[in-house]
């Protein structure tokens, strides 16, 4: 099977030797650039995320996790992930992004220019011990009272009360020790974003922006938070990653049709203003919101209206990357022109 179809990791600057580029090439992937920026891509005959069993995505998560850590190994410090599974085409559409995007990309290059992400993860050292020790919280001790005095024996619905009891009092103490460790991080950190934990034992699953300069300080500091916890938590570390958390590029492709239905719903003109976009969004929105038109509410239409208005943001973000002009013009040829936006994921 020929494939016709490219694989987007990341995207670099240009300023790299062409011998260093080229050596790429043994790995199976190679450089397309465009002015000051470069896409480090591969072929291939892959389909959609969106099509994919859990297993092969997982394959393609670690493929593409190894591979732009292994180009922050060979040198390519300055690095933009792409979201994973982005697929295009054709260099041709590789370039199109580049250029749609290039503004985006060089304002993301010189905020990555000093930092890295840390990835950390904090879990109980001890999670039974803790659990015992959640056991013995009055409150705990007064419900298990309560159901053991019962003059009858305890129900199913007797055990789910105690336990979503417990939960609750680990999610405190979780949520507690969490912030006391990120609190303690945070003047250490440019940014900070905490992900979702992986279950009960786990505190906090977290990724820290940090100044190169800064790295090893704030390891020495971890140690120095582990000691003051007495061994009671385990911090794992996973670093130093590119700034998967922060700064993640995603391309989106517009639908002709619909922007060009958008501007109808909202009754806009060919040519129209992002304040006239909202404007007009908030007037007909204000007709059918369920919430304020209590008796001619139509849930159906505002819904509509909802999703004309974000077409329409999208479109005005994507025509915005390439065009300085006030207006937006949202007629056929015109939109046609603007279909890819290139944004930051959030």
């Amino acid at each position: 099977m020929s494939t016709n179809k490219i694989y987007i990791y990341g995207v670099v600057p240009n300023f790299h030797s062409p011998e260093m580029f080229r050596s790429l090439e043994k790995s199976g992937i190679y450089a397309i650039g465009f002015q000051d920026v470069t896409a480090i891509v591969s072929d291939t005959d892959d389909e959609s995320i969106a099509d994919m069993d859990r297993e092969s995505l997982g394959q393609l998560l670690v493929h593409h996790q190894k591979t732009i850590e292994d180009l922050i190994g060979k040198g390519f410090n300055m690095l933009i992930p792409m979201r994973l599974g982005t697929i295009v085409y054709s260099k041709k559409d590789v370039v199109k992004v580049l250029e749609v995007g290039y503004d985006l990309i060089i304002e993301t290059l010189k905020k990555i220019e000093s930092v890295i992400e840390i990835d950390l993860a904090v879990t109980w050292a001890d999670f039974g011990g803790v659990l015992k020790e959640i056991s013995l919280v009055p409150e705990v001790m007064e419900l298990k009272s309560e159901i053991q005095n019962q003059l009858t024996d305890a129900l199913q619905i007797d055990q789910v009360k105690i336990g979503m009891l417990v939960q609750a009092k680990l999610k405190e103490k979780n949520t507690s020790v969490e912030l006391s460790v990120l609190g303690a991080l945070s003047s250490y950190g440019v940014d900070i974003k905490t992900h979702e934990v992986m279950n009960d034992e786990m505190i906090t699953n977290s990724a820290f922006l940090l100044k190169r300069s800064k790295l090893d300080t704030f390891y020495n500091f971890i140690d120095q938070l582990d000691k003051e916890f007495e061994g009671k938590l385990n911090f794992k570390l996973v670093g130093p990653l590119p700034c998967y958390s922060f700064y993640t590029l995603e391309i989106s492709e517009l639908n002709l049709d619909s922007v060009l239905n958008a501007k109808n719903e909202l009754g806009l003109s060919d040519n129209s203003s992002l304040s006239e976009i909202k404007k007009a969004y908030l007037a007909k929105a204000k007709l059918f919101h369920p919430d304020t038109q209590l008796e001619n509410g139509d849930k159906e239409s505002f819904d509509k209206i909802n999703k004309a208005y974000h077409a329409l943001l999208d479109y005005s973000a994507a025509v915005r990357q390439t065009s300085k002009e006030e207006n937006i013009v949202i007629v056929n040829e015109k939109v046609k022109e603007n279909l890819i936006l290139v944004k930051i994921k959030d």
